[in-house]
């Protein structure tokens, strides 16, 4: 599955409990178009080993797999996210105006 969107928390290094893994994870808005305008939301973990070099605000492609992450909130209530288990997550530069624009000769 491929991904496009805006990273919308700082990306954090982190381990698995289990094995100690270290990865590194996001939050993921995907604008939308057409009737739906509301953003999907979800959580990226680059499980790669790589240093993941992106900041809140990039807009990124992200490759990965989709599955839903279920687990008790705080409050001890049943809850889920969209979890993409990432093996890339790159940021891509939006064209700039001078790139869009022909220059005159």
């Amino acid at each position: 599955m491929q991904v496009f969107g805006n990273v919308a928390t700082q990306p954090e290094r982190k381990k698995t409990k289990t094995t100690g893994k270290e990865y590194v994870e996001f939050r993921l808005a995907e604008s939308q178009r057409g009737v739906d305008t509301e953003p999907t939301w979800y959580t990226v973990r680059v499980m790669n080993g790589r240093e993941v070099q992106l900041s809140r605000g990039d807009f990124v492609k992200v490759t990965g797999k989709l599955k839903a992450d279920y687990y008790l909130s705080r409050e001890g209530k049943p809850t889920g996210t969209l979890l993409i288990l990432a093996f890339e997550a790159s940021k891509i530069a939006k064209p700039t105006k001078e790139a869009v624009e022909p220059v005159a000769a």
